[in-house]
């Protein structure tokens, strides 16, 4: 593990603040048993001698609640079992990240062709990909050239993503965003 890693998980750990055993501080408690049995409502005392007994930690669950609520349980195996699922939930989410393939009206085929490319890889990979289209100089008096382009370019991956924000023009630039299918 490496030290980035730790210290943020530290850091989750700390931010609970849950207390076990002698932080505990107000009497009476609500009880829950190893088992996960309802024990009741007793002295603090009392939690504390059962959970030495059964060689257990007494660890504060749900500290808001009046009376607090403590369960009896192995404090070290809890705590590695709740790292272990934030790693687990870091690993499988994917982020989304968007992506930007630029074209230009007057774009050629080879050209097109290769960005196009580009745009189905990344919505393979579950991208977000922003589609520019970059007028310059005459080019802007045209913008139907652009947006014939934009137009082609999601047509050519309608089998991969659909249109999230349809084509928009703001000063030089017209963009849309194409976003990936859920079920791909």
């Amino acid at each position: 593990m490496s030290a980035p890693e730790r210290s943020t998980e530290e850091r989750a750990i700390k931010e609970q603040r849950v207390r076990v055993n002698e932080q505990i501080r107000i009497s009476p408690v609500r009880l829950i048993g190893a088992d996960g049995e309802q024990v009741g409502i007793i002295a603090l005392d009392d939690a504390k001698q059962r959970a030495e007994v059964a060689g257990l930690d007494l660890v504060e669950v749900a500290p808001e609640a009046r009376p607090p609520v403590c369960k009896l349980m192995d404090y070290g195996k809890y705590r590695y079992e709740e790292q272990r699922k934030a790693r687990e939930a870091r690993k499988r989410q994917h982020t989304v990240s968007v992506k930007e393939v630029k074209y230009r009206p007057g774009i050629e085929d080879h050209d097109y062709e290769f960005k196009t490319r580009h745009v189905r890889r990344f919505l393979e990979e579950g991208d977000k990909v922003k589609v520019t289209m970059m007028f310059r100089g005459r080019q802007l008096s045209h913008p139907e050239l652009g947006l014939e382009v934009l137009e082609r370019v999601s047509k050519a991956v309608e089998d991969l993503g659909k249109i999230e924000s349809a084509p928009t023009r703001e000063g030089r630039t017209m963009f849309m965003v194409i976003a990936p299918l859920k079920d791909k």
